[in-house]
């Protein structure tokens, strides 16, 4: 077992017993504090302060004495007597020369051979010799390097004692010893040499013992000697000078320590001096040596007026303290005695206190007892300079009675009954009078304390010397000082950084390259070591400290809201550096949890203050007065708050387990929510009851604030609901500035368009770019759209629901702009292409008889004028217009997300009310296809058809283009009529006359009945026009839906077919002089280019067989088409140099159909039931026919010869189904009519047979297919095979482009007998087999069309049809 499990005593519980007994002094038996009084603690520390003033080491002055000669006398002491001293020193760095000494020393020899030392003493002969033996034997290497190993006084003293002897021998008699006392002279001003040599270097101050004991060795040198430089002197009366020791004169003024007791307590050096005089004959050095006598003699005898075992919790730690005291009082004694000499003989039994190298034979944490008991104490003005351990066996103590001394009182003169509390209250007195004398030096860095303004440097020389004298262990010294701080601490009487101050010089003094300095430290964290007192009174002011700390930080925690709040970091740190890192206290979870309860309930309590205080600042007191603009403030002032605390806690959020952040937020969160709510509120009923709207702009403020709350609301309290719906009350604000927009958007477009010039914005001179071939007003008009979408946007409304209502909202307003905007442009455009040529102009303004003389001269000439078009610049910018309108609007269409506003507008909406919502507005979508057999209005036998469709009011509702000089056209041209109810549609076909007013061809009417329509599947009409032919129709209904695919589909069907306008209005510009050169005449023309009046036959010779006509050339039948070739460029550099690429291709892929259109009607007549009177080609005109058409594709199709590069218009638009229904005609145009009857006949089977495979498919069950409601539209009553043109189908152009592919690919792969039909109708023996057929589509389309009646009846949930529209 170790030694210290069989010492330990239960640290412990022996602490708890001493803390619950109050024990506070040295003495056991005391159960009670003594309490010290102030002039008693006064009295002790002028005690020790007037001590220290004796044992000071004395100061020396040169004196001269009188010229008669005194008998010399030798000293009595011998130079390894006088070296005794320094022989008991055993490697102390204290009295060794410092590092670079000898070379100074060096120095100083060689001046004083030279005569260049400035005292007289050294200029005599003698003593220079002396000095020159001794350099001599000092320059040696081996000597020189010895002495810089060792650095030892002793071994220089006596290397030149030797040397100076043998020198001052020479020429003396044998019996002469004169010389001996010259050389104890010679002796002397050598130590004095060296004196001045560590004086300049400033080593006397790090070496206070060696400067010390030299003045000591000088001194004993020159007793009964005059001085050195005496013989030197002549002429004078004055005797030889000496050096004497200057009396003490017992004044307050000479004494440093006893003004700084006078200054703590308060007091005028008179006072001071009254006591000291009064007392001075009791306080002398002899009544200190008997303390310290008394000290060793009760510290043997375990008394309780010193430190005891018990004190301690080990037997070691008392054992180590004890063998510390020893040394240390021994060097105590030796410098009493070194002070006054006198002291020796009643002292010392002969000699002088011996070294006993196995005095201290305790091992190095002993002796670390002796370093921290002087670790205070040593200062430049400390009474005592021996700093070894010395032999106390041979001093003799005055004793006779022991036991007595612990009977007494009045024991000592200079220590105090009670140590402790006498040294408390001269800390505490030195402490207060630092702290209030701001003027005071503090501790410096040349003190072995660390400098701050704690206690200045002479209080601290007194608590030294004190702490000296009394005995006080280390520990004692640092708890004592912790309780004073402590107690200052808790009346408030110092700050945070001096207890920081305080913990950190006690526990981390200034680290040097002496082991003690580090020893120091360990000791204080090994608490084995201390004393239980300490360890108690330190667990008693760690405790007392940690209330008072926690007391401010929760007062200081309180302020965290503040502007400028005071840092809790400094209490933190003191708690966590110098309180719970201590091992000797200890806190229980219970106390951490429940002062971190009161601090969270502390915070909660200002977090609702500060509110109040906020709700005061910014809420008017009146109501009336209230805006969204307090609420707003208010707002951003909890968020500023609650901003600012995060930013300022981002490191350390918590403090002490409650985090201001959190406790701020969940205080003023949800009040904030609930008054918001309350105000607003509020403020809408006040507004509401005065008639008044607050600002739009207000309540989109006020949003974008309560959501930034809500969203820190949501992340700080995820568990605690907003206090309301924010979407919910203040949707009606966006509802209010979506209706503004409505009113306001007509105005935006007109404003746009009259400011557009419709002008490239290119420089001049300059080709301008695609971007720039679009003038301003249709940026400024997607400007303002994408603003608008983007304002509801940048809300960033919580609520899907209602923002894909305000989305399709939107839609439905760009809808309308859009719309409005077309039909202005297309206005313009029409004025623009409608005006009339140069010589109309002219033609116009002749009278009726120079019109018919004109026209008379021109039908006798065979003259038709067909001149080019003079297009403006301006109409070509209108067609990039819609076309950049178009591309913008699919921009904004993905932009908006169209199909997510769909998908949750359907998810949050009931089934029962998707298929029960009621339609209001129909929408029909009428297509003027084509007229048959009209009347002949013009001279020519032909007419200039176009159709204007009007209402039973007699309002225009549109107008198709004319088709000059042909009786069965074909317009192709689509309109839309939005009507509420049943309308009257009366169809009116005009003939254009440039003279005079046009001329009725004929009219017809249809009824638009939206309960007709109600399976939304396409119709088509023949109608009887009331003169003469006939006019089809195609009609489609659809229901206008609140949707926002609806409204974007129609949007985009209102740009396209306003883009197909406008490009058809350009074509129809082209179109006549494409006519002029592929009609029947040209071809005619072409053909009949080689006959000649010669070969005619007369009428006798006609039944001769005529000879055969060579037909045209290569080059010729290409030569024909060279004009329009030209026409073509001419126009197209016209428009390439404004029309974007993609509007060049639009208009040269409607030039390219109305090519195929013009070379179809060439070949066939268009389709009918009734026979044509158009002749069939012959093979040779149908060749050229053909010809031309590859020769138009190519021209068409533009490719470089050189590149390889398209610059047309690409393959698969060229190669379209028209195209290969043209291409088809050259199989079947010369087969027999029974042939081509039987080929009709097999296509019309194959053609039922897939609409029923096609009807069967259909009526599979909803799971099993996902065909939406559609139908087939009939021609001549067969149903069409392809979807309809919804404006579904047309939301964007991604749908429109694979609607237009999707027919693409159905004409290709479902060929019909149309074409075959279009033959027969040229042979007159067909005639029965196409009424037949046209019987037969028709009974096919009604049977189509009364299925799917019957199907969307089921579909839709009930066996009749009801006024609902089915949602997609």
């Amino acid at each position: 077992m170790s030694t210290t499990s069989q010492n330990k005593r239960g640290f412990q519980p022996r602490v708890d017993s001493l803390q619950k007994n109050g024990r506070s002094s040295r003495d056991g038996s005391r159960t009670r504090k003594r309490l010290v009084s102030q002039n008693d603690a006064y009295l002790f520390a002028l005690r020790v302060a007037y001590l220290s003033y004796l044992l000071q080491p004395r100061i020396r002055r040169t004196q001269n004495v009188s010229a008669a000669q005194k008998p010399l006398h030798k000293s009595s002491s011998s130079i390894h007597d006088l070296m005794k001293d320094f022989g008991l020193v055993r490697d102390s760095k204290s009295t060794k020369f410092p590092h670079g000494f000898m070379a100074d020393l060096e120095r100083r020899l060689t001046g004083v051979i030279m005569g260049k030392e400035k005292g007289q003493e050294f200029h005599d002969a003698a003593v220079k010799r002396s000095f020159a033996a001794f350099l001599n034997a000092f320059m040696e290497q081996s000597f020189k390097k010895q002495m810089e190993k060792n650095r030892r006084v002793e071994d220089l003293v006596l290397i030149f004692y030797s040397n100076a002897t043998k020198e001052l021998q020479k020429g003396k008699a044998a019996g002469d010893d004169s010389w001996k006392l010259m050389a104890d002279r010679h002796l002397a001003l050598f130590i004095r040499l060296i004196s001045v040599v560590l004086k300049e270097g400033d080593s006397s101050r790090e070496r206070p013992e060696l400067s010390t004991r030299l003045s000591t060795l000088e001194t004993k040198l020159l007793t009964n000697a005059h001085d050195l430089a005496a013989d030197s002197t002549n002429g004078n009366n004055l005797g030889p000078a000496v050096e004497i020791f200057v009396p003490l004169t017992h004044d307050v003024k000479d004494m440093p320590l006893v003004q700084v007791v006078a200054r703590i307590f308060g007091l005028t050096n008179n006072m001071v001096q009254s006591d000291i005089d009064k007392n001075k004959s009791t306080w002398t050095a002899k009544a200190a040596l008997q303390d310290l006598k008394v000290y060793q003699t009760l510290l043997n005898l375990n008394s309780r007026k010193t430190l005891r075992n018990d004190d301690f919790d080990l037997e070691e730690a008392y054992e180590a303290w004890k063998r510390a005291e020893t040394p240390d009082l021994a060097q105590m004694i030796m410098a009493i005695v070194q002070s006054n000499p006198e002291l020796a003989k009643s002292s010392y039994n002969h000699n002088a206190p011996q070294l006993n190298p196995n005095a201290s034979g305790s091992d190095a944490s002993d002796a670390g007892y002796l370093e921290t008991s002087r670790k205070m104490s040593l200062s430049e003005a400390s009474s005592y300079v021996i700093d070894q351990p010395v032999d106390m066996s041979t001093i003799s103590l005055v004793d006779n009675n022991p036991h007595a001394f612990e009977r007494g009182e009045d024991t000592f003169t200079f220590i105090p009954s009670d140590t402790r509390a006498y040294y408390r209250v001269i800390l505490s007195q030195a402490l207060s009078h630092d702290l209030r004398d701001e003027t005071l030096q503090a501790s410096g860095p040349n003190m072995e304390v660390t400098a701050f303004k704690l206690l200045s440097k002479s209080s601290t020389e007194l608590l030294n010397e004190v702490c000296l004298r009394w005995r006080m262990p280390y520990i004692s010294r640092a708890v004592l000082l912790l309780d004073v701080v402590r107690e200052k601490f808790v009346e408030q009487e110092i700050s945070l950084d001096i207890l920081d101050a305080a913990f950190t010089l006690i526990k981390e003094p200034i680290p040097d390259n002496r082991k003690d300095s580090h020893f120091i430290s360990s000791q204080f964290r090994d608490r084995t070591r201390w004393p239980l007192q300490d360890f108690a009174l330190n667990q008693q002011i760690l405790t007392a400290l940690n209330d008072a700390l926690l007391r401010d930080l929760y007062d200081v925690a309180l302020q965290c809201y503040e502007q400028k709040p005071p840092s809790v970091g400094p209490i933190l740190f003191v708690l966590e550096r110098h309180i719970y890192d201590d091992p000797s206290f200890s806190r229980s979870p219970e106390d951490v949890a429940a002062f971190a309860n009161q601090l969270r309930e502390g915070l909660r309590e200002k977090s609702f203050a500060l509110y109040k205080e906020y709700l005061v600042k910014h809420l008017p007191q009146d109501q009336q007065r209230w805006q969204f603009y307090d609420v707003i403030e208010l707002g951003k002032a909890v968020l500023a708050l609650a901003q600012r605390i995060q930013k300022r806690y981002r490191k350390n959020a918590e403090i002490m387990g409650a985090n201001p952040l959190t406790t701020l937020v969940e205080t003023m969160l949800p009040l904030y929510s609930e008054d918001a709510r309350d105000i607003v509120e509020r403020i809408l009923q006040l507004n509401a009851a005065k008639n008044e709207e607050v600002p739009i702009e207000d309540g989109f403020d006020l949003y974008r604030e309560l959501v930034e709350i809500r969203r820190i609301h949501l992340e700080a309290l995820p568990s605690i609901a907003f206090a309301f719906r924010i979407e919910d009350l203040l949707a009606d604000f966006v509802w209010r500035w979506i209706n503004m927009t409505e009113m306001t958007v007509g105005p935006w477009i007109d404003g746009a368009i009259k400011q557009d010039v419709f002008k490239v914005r290119s420089g001049t001179g300059q080709i301008p770019t695609e971007e720039e071939r679009h003038s301003v007003s249709v940026i400024d008009i997607f400007t303002s759209f994408n603003q608008t979408i983007d304002r509801i946007v940048q809300l960033q409304w919580d609520d899907d629901l209602q923002y894909a209502k305000f989305m399709t909202a939107l839609a439905k307003i760009v809808g309308g702009g859009l719309a409005r905007y077309c039909d202005i442009i297309e206005q313009k455009f029409s004025k623009e292409m409608d005006r009339l040529a140069p010589e109309q102009e002219a033609s116009a303004n002749l009278t009726r008889q120079e019109k018919w003389m004109q026209l008379a001269k021109d039908t006798w000439n065979n003259k038709e004028k067909i001149e080019p078009f003079q297009f403006f610049p301006e109409s070509f910018v209108k067609l990039n217009n819609i076309e950049f309108a178009v591309r913008q609007l699919d921009k904004l269409e993905k932009e908006v997300n169209v199909d997510a506003c769909v998908d949750v507008i359907e998810k949050n909406t009931p089934p029962l009310i998707q298929r029960q919502r009621k339609v209001n507005n129909y929408v029909f979508t009428i297509k003027i296809v084509e007229a048959e057999d009209l009347k002949a209005c013009d001279t020519n036998g032909l007419s200039d058809p176009y159709v204007v469709l009007g209402d039973e009011y007699q309002k225009r509702l549109a107008k198709t283009r004319i088709i000059y000089g042909n009786l069965n056209p074909r317009w192709d041209e689509t309109v839309d009529i939005t009507t509420q109810g049943p309308l009257n549609i009366i169809a009116t076909v005009w003939d254009w006359d440039s003279l005079g007013d046009h001329d009725c061809v004929g009219r017809t009417s249809i009824k638009l009945d939206p309960s007709h329509f109600s399976d939304f599947l396409p119709r088509e009409y023949w109608l009887d026009l009331d003169t003469q032919g006939r006019l089809l129709l195609r009609v489609s209904m659809e229901g206008e839906r609140d949707d926002i695919q609806f409204y974007f589909g129609k949007a985009f069907r209102t740009l396209k077919r306003t883009e197909r306008d406008m490009t058809r209005k350009i074509t129809d510009k082209l179109s006549a002089y494409i006519n002029h050169c592929l009609s029947r005449r040209a071809l005619k023309s072409l053909l009949s280019r080689g006959i000649t009046m010669s070969s005619v036959s007369s009428y006798f010779n006609r039944n001769r067989p005529q000879p055969i006509a060579q037909g045209p050339t290569p080059s010729e039948i290409t030569d024909a088409l060279k004009p329009l070739f030209t026409y073509f460029d001419d126009n197209f550099a016209i428009m390439n140099q404004t029309l974007t690429r993609e509007a060049m291709i639009m208009v040269m892929t409607r030039l390219w159909k109305e090519v195929l259109v013009t070379i179809e009607s060439l070949v066939v007549p268009p389709l009918s039931d009734k026979p044509s009177q158009q002749r069939q080609l012959n093979q040779q005109e149908l060749d050229i026919v053909f010809k031309w058409l590859q020769l138009l594709f190519d021209f068409f199709h533009a490719v470089d010869e050189e590149t390889g590069e398209e610059n047309g218009v690409p393959l698969d638009i060229l190669r379209s189904p028209k195209y290969f229904e043209v291409k088809t005609l050259n199989f079947f145009y010369f087969d027999s009519t029974d042939s081509l009857i039987r080929t009709s006949e097999r296509m019309a089977s194959a053609t039922a047979a897939r609409q029923q495979t096609q009807r069967n498919r259909l009526s599979a069950p909803a799971a099993m297919t996902s065909m939406p409601f559609g139908g087939a539209a009939g021609l001549l009553g067969t149903p069409a095979h392809g979807k309809s043109k919804s404006v579904m189908l047309s939301r964007n152009l991604g749908t429109m482009k694979k609607a237009k592919e999707d027919k693409r690919k159905e004409a290709q792969a479902d060929p019909n007998d149309d074409m075959i039909l279009r033959i027969l109708r040229m042979r007159p023996d067909a005639e029965r087999y196409l009424k037949d057929r046209s019987r037969q589509k028709e009974r096919l389309a009604a049977a189509a069309a009364a299925e799917m009646i019957v199907r969307q009846s089921i579909m839709a949930g009930g066996g009749r049809m009801t006024g609902s529209l089915p949602r997609r």
